[in-house]
C-alpha cells in the first residue's frame, strides 16, 4: 500500500514538473523553474522508495506512462494543444498497457502471498 502511495506522489510531482517545463520557457522564467527542479528531485525520491518495494520493470513503466499521459492531457485541456484521433489512440493504449501491466503485478503479489501462507 505505501509503495502505491509513494508511486502515485512520484507521478503527480513528475506531471506537475513536466507541465512547468512549458511555463519556464526553456529555464528562463524563475517561479517556473524553481518548480521543475523540485518537481523532478521529489518525483525521484518518490520513485526510489517505491522500488523499496515494487519490481522495477512495473513501477518504472507505470511511473513514466502514467506521467506521459497525464502530461499529455494537460497539453490538451490547458495548454489548448490539438487533440488528433492518433495522440487520442496512442495514449488509450499507454492506459491500456498501464491497466494490463499493473494487473500482472498485482497476480504475481497474490501468487507471493498465498505460497508465502
Amino acid at each position: 500500500m505505501r509503495a502505491a502511495l509513494y508511486l502515485a506522489a512520484a507521478i503527480v510531482l513528475e506531471t506537475i514538473a513536466s507541465s512547468m517545463l512549458k511555463v519556464s520557457d526553456g529555464f528562463s522564467v524563475l517561479f517556473p523553474s524553481i518548480i521543475v527542479v523540485i518537481g523532478y528531485l521529489g518525483a525521484f525520491l518518490f520513485l526510489s522508495l517505491t522500488l523499496k518495494s515494487m519490481s522495477l520493470s512495473t513501477a518504472y513503466a507505470t511511473w513514466s506512462g502514467a506521467g506521459t499521459a497525464l502530461t499529455a492531457m494537460i497539453g490538451v485541456t490547458i495548454f489548448g494543444e490539438a487533440v488528433s484521433l492518433m495522440k487520442f489512440g496512442g495514449l488509450l493504449l499507454v492506459i491500456i498497457g498501464l491497466v494490463l501491466l499493473n494487473t500482472q503485478h498485482k497476480a504475481e503479489k497474490e501468487k507471493e502471498t498465498s505460497a508465502s501462507k
